[in-house]
């Protein structure tokens, strides 16, 4: 078996370039309202997504398109044209949530490989052999399926792929298949409008409706009221198994609409724990530095390695979000020559440098600041905070947008952060 692709989410053109650059092998996204989700549809145009594709090409990795939505009879038509102009792309395949568009997409682009969305929700034998003799290559199986069901798969379908969620937002309903949204707000999760009502906090009542008392109950202190707001996926440190099972063929990150931090950190990760893993270097804790860095709603290693019913932390009561141990202050711009501010910065201050990988930083020390290393760390000072317009700036806040003159030139899209500290908080509780 060959080496297991890592894929990575691709919600922007530039989120694209940053994953691949921070060690994808392939990254996925899409165009329009045909694919979820809605809000990253719209952040790409046709264009930007032939241009990633081109990016990609050029660089010997892959993109896959989505089209993953669920559609209703009066938008045939419409997702007809789509495909079609899809394929003039020459994407490497696109991912597909029902039998329906699947026969559709194979029979109007069969040069297209098909990949079956988490959305169909496959967890045996029986159901990934239909897909797989409908034309399906290679299924992304469901959350909620365990790596001795994807051996048993594997086994009676060896020439079918098989792809696994290792990281990002876990949906409370079963993969994804959820109407919480639409009763509440009308937004329909399977048509990429999902408003993340599971995210919120509630009040539960009981209710005699023989005497319309209601009586409101009571939670005891510190256990929260956000009882469907599930853990963040983190595998991170069960990868070796993950590739010990020698059936999985792809490692896929969720978080097309995450930060352009949150796709390099996440490749970054995933592609130093395969790396080591190759190189027998694999050490389990070392890659929660980088993704203890990220925002996250706690982390689980939910149902790949442990059946649900013998997991009991997989939900986040009592906060939606929390902070990171790291906060981002700024990134190189696409030259590489400028700093853009996404957080206060002063002169002099110490920032830790989160650069693609194999990228070379040149160490410096002029007038306008100083790059140095400490403990195979490599940090930045800038002494001064000159903008690209020769204004000299006593300090920056996310809201300048003016480019601030590096030291040297760094790889495109590095990343500048500062470790969090306690006054900078954690989202409260609402």
């Amino acid at each position: 078996m060959s080496r297991v692709e890592l894929l990575s989410p691709a919600g922007t053109l530039e989120k694209l370039k940053i994953a691949l650059d921070f060690g994808a092998d392939a990254v996925y996204g899409g165009v329009s309202h045909f694919s979820l989700r809605i809000r990253s549809g719209k952040e790409f145009s046709m264009e930007e997504f032939k241009e990633g594709i081109d990016y990609a090409h050029a660089r010997g990795k892959k993109v896959y398109a989505t089209i993953n939505g669920f559609p209703f009879n009066s938008q045939l038509s419409l997702l007809k044209k789509h495909i079609l102009a899809m394929a003039e792309l020459e994407p490497d395949a696109f991912i597909v949530a029902t039998p329906g568009v699947l026969k559709l997409a194979h029979e109007l682009a069969p040069q297209i490989p098909i990949h079956l969305s988490t959305q169909a929700n496959v967890m045996n034998v029986l159901d990934a052999k239909i897909f797989y003799e409908m034309g399906a290559t290679r299924i992304i199986t469901a959350r909620e399926i365990s790596l001795k069901d994807l051996v048993a798969i594997k086994k009676e379908l060896p020439d079918l792929e098989l792809e696994v969620f290792v990281h990002g937002s876990m949906c409370f309903a079963y993969s994804g298949r959820c109407l919480i949204s639409t009763l509440q707000s009308g937004r329909v999760p399977n048509r990429g409008s999902c408003a993340n009502d599971c995210r919120f906090p509630y009040e539960i009542y009981a209710a005699n409706p023989e005497t319309g008392t209601l009586f409101k109950l009571e939670e005891d202190e510190g256990v929260g009221t956000y009882i469907m707001n599930s853990k963040d996926l983190n595998l991170a440190s069960h990868i070796d198994e993950i590739l010990d099972s020698g059936v999985v063929d792809s490692l896929k990150i969720e978080g097309r609409t995450k930060t352009s931090y949150y796709a390099a950190v996440t490749a970054k990760a995933y592609r130093n724990a395969i790396d080591d893993y190759y190189d027998d270097k694999y050490e389990a804790r070392k890659y929660q530095y980088e993704l203890e860095s990220l925002q996250n709603r706690g982390y689980t290693d939910a149902y790949l390695i442990s059946r649900p019913f013998e997991k009991h932390d997989t939900q986040s009561l009592d906060f939606t979000m929390q902070l990171g141990t790291h906060q981002v202050s700024g990134q190189a711009d696409e030259s590489g020559e400028f700093f853009m501010c996404k957080y206060k910065t002063l002169p002099n201050g110490e920032l830790e440098v989160v650069a693609p990988k194999n990228s070379k930083i040149e160490l410096v020390d002029n007038e306008i600041g100083t790059t140095y290393e400490r403990d195979g760390v490599v940090y930045l000072k800038l002494k001064m905070l000159r903008a690209k317009n020769g204004k000299v700036w006593e300090e920056v806040h996310s809201g300048n947008v003016n480019p601030i003159t590096l030291p040297t030139k760094f790889a495109p899209y590095t990343f500048f952060r500062i470790k969090a500290h306690e006054d900078m908080g954690t989202y409260p509780k609402r």
